[in-house]
């Protein structure tokens, strides 16, 4: 259970996690797409050359090599942005490491909107993708304890994974790692279930205690293991509440965790409500984090509107009532936001 906000940040967690990872399992190795500074591997890549590989801006050629290291017992963790690791590489990623079931580590960085770089650098649409793909798991952090743990999760699969991960100045909210397929249950309240994932479980953290106040009892639950899934204890969750269900995330919502939860009461006969908040058939422009969270309709505000549209009621919460229990920082000098 999650109690009250922990104003702590962490700076770049993900390269002290990887480098203590790394040097523990000696048949990990870092590869690189050109991208080394921005996903937090150049420190590992000045002290560990040896383990370092950077292919260049060639991610196709970077996934099938990668499945040929996966073929020779190495676990290869790729390193670029999450847009680089989907898109451009598609059959290769098909052929080379999905369909071999090779211990490929996808590390993919600047989920969703976390960039400013617009549609051409924010991953929309992976979790869809990923999800579509035969013998792929896939990963999400929601904090710097997810990001500090990501690497050994991933590794424990005996298959590719995909991770969202976070970077820069992360908020730090739970106090125990991922544990793979399980779910974080946050709050267990009767009247509304809100799902959360990544940089939405704050959001949600942070619209909790003000619902709370008004009389709105929720249940929140945090993935960070979205496939595989658990469909029979999220039911038991669905069925627990009187009003329905809410998913916010940062990712389309055709194809993300709306999608698996719609899934999820669609095939059990269930009557629950389903409200779907996170980017509604469109590509996103640039903008800070906060803007665009707010702008797309995934932020705290956007989802008390929706908690007020699933039970009919108007729970009388601005703007300025959320704003007192903001627990990130909006600007960042560990480049938490560029490219």
């Amino acid at each position: 259970m999650w109690g009250k906000p922990m104003i702590v940040m962490v700076t770049r967690p993900y390269a002290t996690a990887f480098e203590k990872y790394a040097l523990a399992n000696p048949d990990v190795l870092c590869l690189s797409a050109d991208l080394t500074s921005s996903c937090e591997i150049d420190g590992f890549r000045d002290r560990h050359p040896d383990r370092f590989l950077s292919l260049g801006m060639a991610e196709q050629n970077m996934m099938s090599f990668a499945g040929g290291l996966g073929l020779a017992g190495y676990r290869p963790f790729l390193h670029t942005f999450g847009v680089f690791l989907y898109r451009r590489p598609y059959d290769q990623l098909m052929a080379c490491v999905a369909y071999p079931r090779r211990k490929v580590r996808l590390m993919g960085f600047l989920p969703g909107i976390t960039t400013p770089g617009g549609m051409t650098h924010q991953a929309i649409d992976d979790i869809s993708v990923m999800r579509s793909i035969p013998n792929m798991t896939i990963l999400e952090t929601g904090d710097a304890t997810e990001v500090e743990s990501i690497c050994e999760a991933a590794d424990s699969i005996d298959g590719p994974v995909y991770c969202r991960v976070l970077r820069g100045s992360v908020p730090r909210l739970f106090s125990t790692s991922i544990r793979m397929g399980e779910m974080r249950e946050l709050s267990l309240g009767s009247d509304v279930l809100v799902v959360t994932s990544g940089i939405t479980t704050e959001e949600a953290m942070r619209a909790r205690d003000v619902l709370e106040k008004r009389g709105v009892s929720v249940r929140h639950l945090h993935l960070n293991t979205i496939k595989p899934f658990n469909t029979e204890a999220l039911l038991d969750h669905i069925n627990a509440v009187r009003y329905g269900v809410i998913t916010m995330e940062n990712h389309l919502t055709v194809g993300g965790i709306g999608s698996l939860v719609a899934e999820t009461i669609a095939d059990a006969g269930s009557g629950k409500r389903l409200l779907r908040l996170g980017l509604r058939d469109t590509y996103a422009h640039g903008g800070s984090r906060p803007y665009l969270m707010r702008f797309y309709g995934f932020d705290a505000f956007s989802l008390v509107g929706g908690i007020e549209t699933l039970m009919r009621q108007n729970l009388a919460i601005s703007e300025d009532d959320l704003k007192a229990v903001r627990l990130e920082a909006v600007h960042s000098s560990a480049k938490a936001e560029g490219l």
